[in-house]
């Protein structure tokens, strides 16, 4: 089998430069002429993909090398871009930059080589004039399997700007597919985390991408940009499939032994320098799939609970449960027949007083937690468990205080899971990231979630009867097996 749907890479020399103006303009203008555009994110950001799939009324995918591998780049998006007529790829941080210590690793270079994906580079020329051609010969040079194919020059300031710019470049072989001049109607507001959610304004929201449409399509060359993508060649392999992948991965292990008491409190070097391998493979007798055994998963949003991967629900769906969503902000009960809970991340810490004041709700997601049912909760997840968020009462699951900080804590993360959980077996190893800038005091149980190697070596989370609640932000199709686990623990609750 063959990928072979177009594609490209929008990628910059650094934050700030317009990528995601360039990118969701991009689609949203391509989606307006009638095409079918599949928008991806290199990275774990969540959102973005929000303002692309206003775009493009397709739901926004993550591409991320460190948190998949490598070797699920291709099929992810081959998987979110079935039926398609064009993928754009919108680039994380700068074109080279990628996982701290690790070299190239989930770089938009990096992807943009497996993908063998065109790459558009957006620069902002604010700031220069005959220097961007020296930048875009550097970026275009420094690695010779990244296909640097062409330029949109942001932020010019007038005729006589673009005049200086697209002289400069005459000579660098690499073509001006795009002149966007200054406009600050496409902005987007920020706050302590970036961009404000889609879901929090969205009726300015799509303004912002209708503005971002009208001038990708005033000053970008839409024609060569579409052949350009047209022009990237079939990679081998297949789409990834949820049902497929979670067909494949292993049913839940056996319980294993926890490990040593050292990493539970913090844990040696020896512990964890270097993670241990995953648990055996061990078959176990396949469980009947019964309608009475299936039970419907809870799954929070709305605006204070915005990020989750797609992929998610489609394992979960594909394990045997019903996915319903939920708004902790509106929604005064959890669905009915709810089995199992997923919150993910999000901005618990602006909505607090709402949150705190949907009693009943709250209520009825502890007495879930106490009942045993599966919980599994991720950043904002775990704020919403606490016991008060910035002196909010909270759900009281935990017993934990969470606040606001001045620090950000951000960063991939190397992860073993320490306690057996409805999510994994002790020593499994996944990978994940943390952003936030909140605070829970401890930091982690007695039988904390996970261990982690950096920045510092130590334990966080909670594993409390079946709630797994974390800072640490995964991507099941790493790992297919979670959500079968997940499941099972929701039909045997």
């Amino acid at each position: 089998m063959v990928i072979s749907v177009p594609r490209l890479v929008i990628a910059a020399p650094s934050s700030g430069s317009g990528k995601t103006t360039v990118a969701t303009g991009l689609m949203a203008a391509f989606a307006s002429r009638g095409l079918a555009v599949s928008p991806h994110k290199v990275g774990p950001d969540y959102i973005d993909p929000g303002y692309h799939a206003l775009a493009t009324g397709r739901v926004g995918r993550n591409l991320d090398a460190y948190l998949c591998g490598t070797e699920l780049i291709a099929p992810l998006l081959a998987h979110g871009a079935r039926g398609c007529d064009l993928a754009i790829v919108e680039g994380v941080m700068g074109l080279y930059d990628g996982a701290a210590g690790e070299g190239e690793l989930a770089s938009t270079a990096q992807v943009a080589k497996l993908l063998r994906a065109p790459v558009v580079l957006v620069v902002d020329a604010s700031s220069q004039s005959r220097s961007v051609a020296a930048l875009v010969h550097g970026f275009a040079s420094w690695d010779p399997e990244v296909r640097v194919s062409g330029v949109i020059l942001n932020k010019v300031g007038s005729s006589r700007h673009e005049e200086m710019l697209r002289e400069a470049l005459d000579a660098s072989g690499v073509p001006v597919l795009g002149v966007l001049r200054r406009a600050a109607q496409v902005g987007t507001p920020s706050r302590h985390l970036g961009l404000v959610p889609v879901a929090e304004r969205h009726a300015a929201a799509v303004d912002s991408v209708a503005a971002m449409a009208s001038q990708v399509r005033e000053g970008c060359d839409l024609d060569g940009l579409l052949a350009l993508a047209r022009s990237a060649p079939a990679l081998a392999g297949a789409a990834w499939d949820a049902a497929a992948a979670v067909v494949s991965s292993p049913p839940p292990p056996l319980p294993s032994p926890k490990l040593s008491a050292s990493l539970e409190q913090g844990g040696p070097p020896s512990t964890l320098g270097a993670a241990p391998p995953d648990p055996p493979y061990r078959p176990e007798r396949p469980r009947p799939q019964t309608p009475d055994g299936l039970r419907v998963v809870a799954v929070a949003g709305g605006a204070a609970f915005t990020f989750s991967y797609a992929e998610h629900a489609e394992l979960l769906t594909a394990a045997g449960a019903e996915v319903v969503t939920f708004d902790p902000l509106r929604d005064e009960q959890l669905p009915d027949g709810t089995g199992g809970l997923v919150i993910g991340g999000g901005f618990p810490e602006v909505y607090a007083p709402e949150l705190s004041a949907n009693e009943p709700l709250r209520k009825a997601v502890a007495e879930l937690a106490f009942g045993g049912a599966p919980v599994a909760a991720e950043c904002a997840g775990l704020l919403y468990l606490s016991r008060e968020l910035d002196g909010q009462p909270m759900c009281g699951v935990l017993d934990v205080s969470a606040g606001m900080s001045e620090r950000l804590t951000l960063g991939y993360r190397d992860a073993v899971a320490v306690s057996d959980s409805v999510l994994a077996v002790a020593g499994t190893r996944m990978r994940g990231h943390e952003f936030h800038r909140t605070l829970v005091e401890p930091g982690a149980g007695a039988a904390p979630a996970w261990g982690v190697r950096a920045p510092q070596r130590r334990v966080e989370g909670f594993v409390q009867q079946g709630v797994h609640a974390s800072y640490v932000h995964t991507h099941w199709a790493s790992r297919p097996g979670v959500a079968r686990r997940f499941v099972e623990r929701c039909r045997t609750s």
